[in-house]
């Protein structure tokens, strides 16, 4: 039999002050809900978010965690915070990335660029396979949401500190 993941994750946020990817995850090993703080550091507005969501992703301290949050969750959390970085509120990021992540039925494809082709391919792909898993597959993290969990909750995370606690 497949061995299980140790931890499951069920949502994951970003909190913008300190700037930090927030993830609630169940340890399955001793069957607690914890919370880990991921300080993001050396991001601004121009960073990239791609670049720095497969850091995040393939960060050999992170990476177990993140095993159940897929790359696209994570470059939309660091769209939402380049938006606040840039002075955008919350709503002006979110709206933007919606018109990004949807697709044109009317849209000539092969007009696109290479870049804009291989980005919507990739949203097709993440379509196809959110309506290819069923809910009843155990790997299955159904619709991981981005929670945006407010400032007083996580005034007790210093910069630094990578706290697993459990709440």
């Amino acid at each position: 039999s497949r061995t299980r993941m140790t931890f499951t994750a069920q949502k994951c946020g970003i909190c913008f002050q300190p700037p930090s990817i927030v993830l609630i995850y169940r340890d399955n090993s001793q069957d607690k809900t914890r919370r880990r703080i991921m300080p993001v550091r050396n991001f601004s507005k121009f960073s990239d978010c791609g670049a720095a969501a497969e850091q995040l992703k393939n960060n050999p301290r992170h990476k177990a965690y993140l095993e159940g949050v897929s790359l696209g969750q994570l470059q939309k959390l660091y769209s939402l915070l380049r938006g606040h970085l840039g002075g955008e509120s919350l709503a002006e990021s979110l709206e933007k990335f919606r018109q990004q992540e949807t697709i044109d039925p009317e849209e000539d494809m092969n007009k696109l660029d290479d870049k804009e082709l291989a980005k919507r391919k990739s949203i097709m792909d993440e379509l196809f396979e959110k309506n290819r898993k069923k809910k009843d597959d155990p790997d299955f993290i159904y619709d991981i949401e981005v929670e945006f969990l407010q400032d007083e909750k996580l005034e007790s995370c210093g910069w630094d500190v990578e706290s697993d606690e459990e709440f």
